[in-house]
């Protein structure tokens, strides 16, 4: 088999071949770094490779395997995870000079349970400052898109979209706080899902916003990212917000289709002035794909929507402004100047302004549930725009992430985190630029499974999945 194929073989057949003995979990490590050598240089998808670990996991893997001890669809998959999530001994410096030097004492709970599941770790994923979106000087490097270095992969989890599309890892993990999982995965035509607040632990986890955190799997097709959200998912004692809700095998129903599907579409997620007519006509198209398989569609209004993007920013900025106070006061210098200025002006917003965006939270909330009640999932563009250009999208005066620009995109992936609700972008095609346009599934509390099998059946029936960059 080529080293092309492995780079882009999905986690499910690599598993398969991998448990029929048919491929060696070392040649598929090797195959990835080689390709991380080949490109990461110019796409700056990665902070730290974890070569020595990553090969010595894969021989650990191929003598398991070899001697009968298959662990499951994670056994001996090269991934790579955000470098938010503690890894023990491995530089975690959340794409900041203020932790340049951070070598975590302990691995974070996720991690534990991708090597519990058998799972080989490439590496730690370059992102956002702090994974707060915006950054101008990335310090280690400008993250750039595989479709087109000149453009955006996204913000936060910008290495984790990066480098799962462009073959350097089969699959990662990002974190979504208010769209840092969906956005990436729009911009490079891969999967993502933010889960509902409290499926996946934190633990260990460098925050942004205590209230909105989750961490979720970015991968090339429907199904290997429910296989990520199997292996990580679940109740963990040592993360307060943590839920007991029990997990389902969300594989075992991926193939439930669509067929008397209720859709929604929010009327307020199309009818904006920032939304770009060919991601327009991108959704509307995939939406009319779901019609096809059995779903009915109709408007429904979510109008405290609009002012998604504000609340989102009076919230989770100053829960981020709190956690940073220590190193604002002590190493500001250190961080990018978009940042600062950022958590600078958020811990001067008064607790009176907090409050009123956690009643309007409330709001949000109760509109997505009772639309949700009379609807299986609510379906709209992911974002509003294909990639800006990296000059577009940093936090400079006039970008993608300032001002009236910035809040007006907000409101496709402001609603469902501010609600706790899961939510997967899935590619759905390209404008004529060539660059990726992702559809997003919003469903109720824990019912990732519904996506999936809603994702796994659009997908089916489009070829999106199975196009790559050209590197």
């Amino acid at each position: 088999m080529s080293d092309t194929r492995l780079h882009y073989l999905s986690i499910a057949d690599t598993a398969a071949m991998l448990r029929a003995k048919k491929i060696s979990p070392v040649d598929v490590a090797q195959a990835y770094l080689d390709r991380i050598d080949a490109h990461d240089g110019r796409l700056r998808a990665y902070i730290t490779v974890m070569r020595a670990q990553a090969l010595a996991q894969a021989r650990e893997a191929e003598r398991d395997i070899q001697a009968g001890r298959y662990i499951g669809p994670l056994h001996g998959i090269p991934v790579a995870v955000k470098d938010i999530i503690h890894t023990r001994g491995v530089l975690t410096s959340a794409g900041s000079k203020v932790l340049s030097d951070h070598l975590p004492r302990d691995d974070s709970t996720i991690i534990e349970r991708l090597r519990s599941a058998g799972a080989v770790l490439l590496g730690k994923l370059n992102l956002s400052e702090f994974a707060i979106g915006g950054t101008i000087d990335h310090p280690f490097g400008t993250p750039r898109n595989p479709w087109n270095t000149d453009h955006s992969g996204g913000a936060s989890s910008s290495g984790s979209g990066i480098a799962v599309a462009a073959g350097l890892c089969a699959g990662a993990l990002g974190s979504d706080t208010g769209g840092s999982i969906r956005g990436p995965s729009s911009f490079c035509s891969i999967v993502g899902i933010r889960p509902t607040y409290g499926r996946v632990t934190r633990h260990a986890v460098v925050p942004m916003a205590w209230s909105l955190d989750t961490v979720g799997p970015m991968t090339r097709t429907v199904e290997d990212c429910a296989i990520m959200l199997q292996a990580i998912a679940g109740h963990d004692p040592r993360d307060p917000s943590s839920s007991s809700e029990p997990v389902p095998s969300y594989t075992q129903s991926i193939d439930a289709g669509t067929r008397g599907l209720r859709v929604g579409l929010p009327k307020e997620m199309f009818d904006f002035e920032g939304l770009d007519a060919e991601v327009n006509d991108a959704v509307t198209m995939a939406v009319g794909v779901l019609e096809e398989l059995g779903a009915s569609s109709e408007p429904v209004s979510l109008p405290a929507s609009e002012r998604s993007g504000a609340v989102f920013i009076s919230i989770a900025d100053v829960e981020c402004a709190a956690f940073h106070s220590k190193w604002l006061r002590a190493r500001g210098d250190d961080y990018d100047w978009s940042t600062r200025t950022r958590l600078e002006s958020a811990a001067l917003t008064p607790a009176t302004a907090y409050i009123r965006a956690e009643r309007a939270r409330a709001l949000i909330r109760r509109e997505m549930l009772e639309a949700l009640e009379t609807h299986d999932v609510l379906v709209m563009p992911t974002g509003p725009v294909p990639p800006p250009s990296i000059d577009a999208s940093t936090g400079s005066p006039g970008g993608y992430y300032q001002g009236r620009l910035d809040l007006g995109r907000r409101r496709y992936t402001s609603p469902a985190a501010l609600a706790g609700l899961p939510a997967l972008s899935v590619p759905c095609g390209f404008s004529k630029a060539g660059l990726p346009i992702g559809v997003q599934i919003v469903g109720r509390p824990f019912a990732e499974a519904t996506l999936f099998s809603v994702g796994r059946a659009y997908e089916a029936a489009t070829e999106w999945h199975t196009m790559h960059p050209e590197l």
